[in-house]
């Protein structure tokens, strides 16, 4: 009876080991057969191809401060009052154009008694003329002296320097007369309006800002890489946040056939410096604004989008296809179907290519979209990604 219960002893141990060692066998078999397929896994992603396009270069600005080069303070010349004003806040006016009137009481007065005073010395030289002309003949007939004739010779020509004098000073009285009528330095709109009717001023203050905003100005500074695309009398296209169009530092009227901030406002390159032919790592550009429809003035935007005309035939990817915000880094695709973080350099973009300066060649093919997951050495599965003739996705 003992036997056969240390027989089954015995059998039971032997299942109990057999099963522990088999069910380790299996653990480990799973294990490796798991690490096997993670080995062996792929990631499915999109890719596109390095190649030849034609972009639209577009930059975002965070600032932007435009300036006219015809903005001028009206100023009094002389010291004066107000008492009138002939034009009003935004109205146009021409180079000049009389702005207001004043009055000054001591003007008047001082025009009187210069005009007096000239009147005295122009009797007074009368007389001295003709005791210069008595003793002239005189002094031809031997019936004067030599010293008479010349006493009244000194006595003519002290009088006509003293006419001289009264009608300058008759002269600087009227033109201080003339001033007591403010003109405006050019031609454009009233701005400002700083003195008002009654107004007591003094002689250099100014009584008004004067600006025609027809054409802005603008400058940028361009890396040499950017401003070798460039050239005197390229334009392009300036977009506006939507507050842009009803921001107005100076008031200014709106031009006629306006359309908000749906206006497309162009500029042109018109300086670029230093020079191309000059060796530079950075340049700063001057440009000049068309704004006949007078939506901006001279003030700073922000968010301004700047849109330039069409480079043809640049070596580009997709801007989904950069890896990092400094546009530096992308997932290229070997022909294994491993994929390598490599560094390139960028320049010129626009809302779906970036142009690449270095780092890949055509033909190439890069990773687009979401990147999450992937790493260096990674083998992947790419998906072909279509694109419409004019090379956009």
């Amino acid at each position: 009876m003992k036997k056969y219960f240390f027989t089954g002893v015995a059998v039971i141990i032997i299942l109990a080991i057999s099963l522990i060692i088999y069910g380790a066998w299996l653990n480990y078999s799973d294990t490796k057969q798991i690490a096997k397929h993670m080995e062996e896994r792929t990631i499915s992603v999109p890719v596109a191809k390095v190649a030849m396009r034609n972009i639209s270069p577009k930059i975002e600005i965070e600032t932007i401060r435009f300036t006219s080069d015809n903005m001028a303070d009206a100023v009094a010349l002389t010291e004066g009052r107000i008492v009138n004003w002939l034009v009003k806040k935004n109205d146009k006016v021409t180079k000049d154009q009389v702005l207001i009137s004043m009055t000054n009481e001591q003007i008047p007065l001082k025009i009187q008694q210069a005009m007096s005073q000239v009147s005295q010395e122009e009797a007074i030289l009368a007389q001295s003329y003709a005791s210069y002309q008595r003793q002239l003949q005189l002094l031809k007939d031997n019936a004067t002296s030599q010293e008479k004739f010349g006493e009244a010779e000194a006595n003519y020509f002290a009088s006509q320097e003293k006419l001289k004098a009264a009608q300058a000073q008759l002269a600087q009285y009227q033109v201080q007369n003339s001033w007591l009528k403010v003109k405006t330095p050019i031609d454009g709109e009233v701005l400002i309006i700083y003195q008002h009717v009654g107004s007591n001023v003094q002689a250099g203050t100014p009584v008004a800002l004067i600006g025609d905003f027809d054409k802005l100005k603008f400058s940028l500074n361009f890396t040499n890489s950017c401003a070798e695309d460039l050239k005197i009398g390229d334009t392009a296209t300036l977009t506006f946040n939507e507050g842009a169009a009803i921001e107005k530092a100076y008031g200014t009227e709106y031009g006629a056939g306006n359309q908000g901030r749906k206006q497309k406002i162009h500029a042109t390159l018109k300086e670029l410096t230093p020079d191309l032919s000059q060796k530079a790592d950075i340049r700063r550009s001057v440009w000049e604004v068309d704004n006949a429809a007078r939506i901006l003035e001279p003030m700073t935007y922000t968010k301004v989008v700047m849109e330039f005309g069409i480079i043809d035939n640049v070596l580009t990817v997709p801007l989904s296809a950069m890896v990092d915000i400094d546009y530096n880094k992308v997932f290229v695709v070997d022909e294994d179907g491993v994929i390598h973080l490599r560094k390139v350099v960028t320049d010129a973009k626009d809302d779906a290519y970036a142009e690449i300066v270095s780092g890949l060649s055509a033909g190439e093919t890069v990773v687009t979209g979401n990147f999450e997951g992937l790493k260096d050495g990674m083998k992947v599965r790419v998906i072909e990604q279509e694109e419409s003739i004019d090379g956009n996705r």
